[in-house]
């Protein structure tokens, strides 16, 4: 089960006391913010893309978009999104539930600059209904080997 991955690579760092169960969804952006409290900027969304012959999962403040001019200034290729029918293959969670944590050997893992502005962020832990609450530092402990990257755009 994908929340046991997740459960299990955060035991490495003492932090899957983290981990937050929902009885309803945390799919989505909205849904992850209203059921773990939070404002949804806060919400850490993976989004995951083919890199040459990769996964990138990148981690995203829940307001950020994709900025396609600084992805393809960052890894040489346009920014083509897995399908939701890849992504549980290639990461080894589903849509909703994706997250750095307990992956598939094929996936590189990048921070993007979107969630240094905040003290907290809550990325999903394998599960359509799962948060864990870190701070970009601790964040970037877990996911390491990582790498911080700027190919986001906030709003106006």
């Amino acid at each position: 089960m994908a929340i046991e991955r997740a459960r299990t690579h955060l035991a490495r760092f003492g932090m899957e006391d983290r981990i937050m169960e929902f009885e309803r969804s945390s799919a989505t952006v909205e849904l992850a913010a209203r059921a773990v409290g939070c404002e949804p900027a806060r919400i850490a969304k993976t989004l995951s893309f083919h890199v040459d012959g990769r996964v990138a999962l990148v981690l995203f403040a829940g307001d950020a978009r994709i900025n396609n001019r600084k992805f393809k200034d960052q890894f040489h290729t346009k920014a083509k999104m897995l399908s939701a029918d890849e992504a549980e293959q290639l990461i080894g969670h589903g849509v909703g539930g994706v997250c750095p944590f307990g992956v598939n050997d094929c996936c590189d893992v990048y921070l993007d600059e979107s969630l240094r502005r905040f003290d907290v962020v809550y990325p999903a832990a394998g599960t359509a209904a799962s948060a864990v609450r870190l701070t970009p530092a601790e964040l970037e402990r877990v996911c390491a080997p990582c790498q911080w990257i700027d190919v986001s755009k906030l709003p106006e």
